[in-house]
């Protein structure tokens, strides 16, 4: 859900060359291509302008070097869309200038990966990639040179959108569980715990705020086929479902008591997939400093 659509598909489609389109779009559709994004680094999670990978022009090419963590789906992937500093931050006028997007293979020479282990989503891998003198050709460049950061938003943006999507499902699957547990589990004078209001009032308050992160959503993403801006939307829809996924997992968790904690109950599962969300891919903190911003026109804090 989101690999392909948003890293290879929004990438390529809106900012790819025509090559790109005939070459990859279709291999996408078919999933017969994959592909991940490598942005984040050890030094630059949240300030992603800090990225300190850099694309040296060689002949009619560039050379990258640099490191990458945190980057999901490498081992799978076919492509990693890599993105570099082509000019330092120092020399530019504006710190959003002089980054570049490249579309590279995943077995580049010089490419390398290795997994880092986590507490949870471990259906895809993530891991740390070092880019040790790699060589992207000119047909590899995607978008205008130096002006990728502004490019780059339509795809982040956009991630944001697919984010809430699954966490929005993994908050319904989980109230689901909790919801057929409760009215099975009987434990005073044979009554459901479903019918106590400590169980309900909870269950009740996750939903409204599942179903709220869900419309928002939907008006993000209808902002985004319509072509209008739709950054504020996404990321207003990113922190309700992030909290409304930790807050529906937590819940179930607590109203199944010690099988919610079982391997077999899958609710914990959820539980440790969904807590990932409230700090990837930006954090809640991240979203407030952008609705303080961009929304409230208040001043920068950082």
């Amino acid at each position: 859900f989101m690999n392909n659509p948003i890293f290879g598909g929004v990438g390529i489609s809106r900012f790819g060359t025509e090559q790109m389109k005939r070459d990859y779009l279709p291999k996408l559709v078919s999933g017969d291509m994959l592909f991940c994004m490598a942005l984040t680094e050890p030094d630059a999670g949240s300030k992603s302008l800090e990225i300190q990978t850099f694309a040296k022009r060689e002949g009619n090419g560039f050379r990258i070097n640099g490191r990458k963590i945190w980057i999901t789906g490498v081992p799978q992937a076919d492509k990693v869309l890599v993105i570099a500093r082509t000019q330092k931050a120092e020399d530019v006028k504006r710190r959003t200038d002089g980054i570049t997007m490249f579309l590279l293979d995943r077995d580049r020479e010089g490419l390398t990966h290795t997994p880092i282990e986590k507490v949870g989503t471990n259906t895809l891998t993530s891991s740390m990639v070092f880019l040790d003198d790699v060589w992207a050709g000119p047909d590899e460049i995607v978008g205008t040179i130096d002006m990728g950061w502004h490019e780059l938003l339509d795809v982040l943006n956009t991630e944001r959108i697919v984010t809430t999507a699954c966490l929005v499902g993994t908050a319904q699957l989980a109230i689901e569980l909790a919801v057929k547990y409760a009215g099975e589990r009987k434990v005073f004078r044979g009554t459901p715990i479903g019918s106590y209001q400590g169980l309900q009032f909870p269950l009740a308050e996750a939903y409204a705020q599942t179903e709220t992160a869900r419309l928002m959503n939907y008006k993000a993403a209808s902002l985004f086929d319509s072509g209008l801006p739709y950054g504020s939307e996404a990321n207003i829809a990113k922190l309700i479902a992030g909290h409304a996924s930790a807050q529906a997992t937590d819940r179930a968790m607590q109203t199944m008591g010690g099988m919610g904690y079982a391997k077999e109950s899958y609710v914990e599962r959820l539980w440790r997939d969904a807590r990932l969300f409230r700090i990837a891919p930006i954090s809640e903190e991240m979203i407030l400093n952008f609705i303080s911003i961009h929304n409230l026109k208040m001043p920068r804090s950082y």
